[in-house]
């Protein structure tokens, strides 16, 4: 565990990008939740989220092969808020993007596709995406208190 100097406390891993890993990704993510008493209904957004953001970059960043992924954990103090940090270097692919799917619609009258990072959009304080030296790098925060 890192302590940066704004008062956060940082971990990261290293990971290969396959859905395999998800297990352990979302144990990570969740080790640094249950050190700050962070409540199961908030616990299961975050997973919900990082699954959606884990397993797209497993599907789509490096297809058909198989690379590295790094995910960062950062707690942020006043107000007590979780930072996670989602870093590959594959195709170029900002997922905030694509138009959130009109969901007033039936069900089959719906385009395919957009509904998990819609979900993730409503249920996390803020998500951001940037391309930056060959990265791509999908930040999203959740207040825990």
């Amino acid at each position: 565990m890192l302590w940066t100097g704004m008062g956060m406390k940082m971990k990261e891993m290293d990971i290969e990008a396959k859905v395999e890993n998800l297990d352990t990704v979302i144990a990570f993510v969740d080790e640094q939740l249950e050190q700050y008493d962070c409540s199961m209904k908030l616990q299961m957004q975050i997973d919900i989220a990082v699954e959606e953001i884990f397993v797209n970059i497993a599907h789509y960043a490096y297809n058909p092969e198989v690379g590295p992924a790094t995910i960062r954990v950062e707690i942020e103090k006043e107000p007590l808020t979780v930072v996670m940090t989602f870093i590959d270097r594959g195709v170029p692919y900002d997922p905030l993007a694509k138009e959130d799917p009109d969901v007033t619609l039936k069900a089959q009258d719906r385009q395919i596709g957009g509904l998990g990072i819609f979900m993730v959009k409503k249920s996390m304080d803020n998500i951001a995406y940037e391309y930056k030296d060959g990265h791509n790098i999908l930040t999203m925060k959740k207040q825990l208190d």
